[in-house]
């Protein structure tokens, strides 16, 4: 279990504008603060940018760190279809000293192309490719040898699914991670599954192109195995893991997709596996703060 210190809350004024004391940042607290004396030759930026994807166009946009770099940085996967998009952690990973690349997926949000569960793996893959691109990378002040991933419900499934096989990415965060597997089985095994499982895509659909919920749960009924989580212990053994679960996640229950993967990670000895509960739903609306920090000390700390 990762257990990560908090700022006593009975701290507040000036006295919280100090950040917490101890802990990887010190007095410093890039959750709640600004940088206090920003690189003026480097300051933080947003840059707007698209990504090609088998010759496709992602909608992308890139939070640069402050200072001159080359900075590490975080891949920000969004979930189905990504209504919560996550950019406070990202604005919390960039203050922490990490670049962080979000996107959309072919079909998603404007991006070109049609979306399906394959195409956002082949996705991660391509943008992890282009941080390493020496073009891309030395103007956004990337250092391609540290590239993390991390993933919010189906992105946490497309971080944990890719992750371990993706030369150059050092460790992965899942949130809410979802296994597609499980939807797989048991659309395959009843009929009357399937048909909910289908009509529930679809009625999350509304920002996708060129899908339905009837085609995904054929995917992943189709995918079977592959799309298994638990089939990839012995390529993410090795990697600094972090897994996030809410308690009252009724979309992806930790009894059913966090659970099984943190006692088969725990069964294959993983090293570095980091992993912890908060008292969160889906969207962890109540745990914002918590949740940034919980990613970005992990990042400092253990992505290395």
């Amino acid at each position: 279990m990762l257990r990560l210190p908090l700022c006593p809350s009975a701290l507040v004024g000036l006295a919280l504008a100090l950040g917490c004391a101890g802990g990887p940042f010190g007095g410093y607290d890039p959750v709640t603060m600004d940088p206090m004396t920003p690189d003026p030759e480097h300051p933080p930026r947003l840059v707007e940018t698209q990504i090609a994807s088998h010759g496709d166009a992602m909608n992308a946009i890139v939070y640069v760190a402050d200072g001159p770099g080359p900075h590490p940085t975080a891949v920000l996967l969004h979930g189905f279809p990504g209504n919560e998009r996550n950019l406070d952690i990202a604005q919390a990973v960039r203050r922490s000293g990490w670049n962080v690349v979000f996107f959309h997926y072919r079909g998603a949000w404007g991006s070109a192309g049609a979306f399906s569960f394959t195409h956002v793996l082949e996705d991660v893959a391509t943008v992890v490719g282009w941080t390493q691109d020496p073009e891309v990378a030395g103007p956004l002040r990337i250092d391609p040898s540290r590239i993390a991933l991390i993933g919010h419900s189906m992105g946490g499934f497309a971080a944990l699914r890719t992750g371990g096989g993706l030369v150059g990415v050092d460790c992965v965060v899942s949130i809410a991670g979802a296994n597609l597997a499980s939807r797989g089985y048991a659309a395959e095994e009843d009929p009357a599954a399937a048909r909910a499982i289908a009509a529930q895509l679809q009625a999350w659909s509304a920002p996708l192109a060129g899908t339905s919920g009837e085609a995904l749960t054929r995917e992943v009924t189709e995918a079977g195995t592959d799309f298994d989580l638990l089939t990839q212990i012995p390529v993410l053994t090795p990697k600094p893991l972090l897994l996030i679960a809410g308690a009252r996640d009724q979309t992806t229950p930790p009894a059913e997709h966090h659970a099984p993967l943190v006692a088969a990670l725990q069964a294959a000895r993983a090293p570095y596996l980091h992993h912890t509960i908060l008292d969160a739903d889906h969207a962890f609306s109540q745990s914002r703060v918590a949740l940034s920090r919980t990613v970005a000390e992990f990042l400092v700390e253990e992505c290395r």
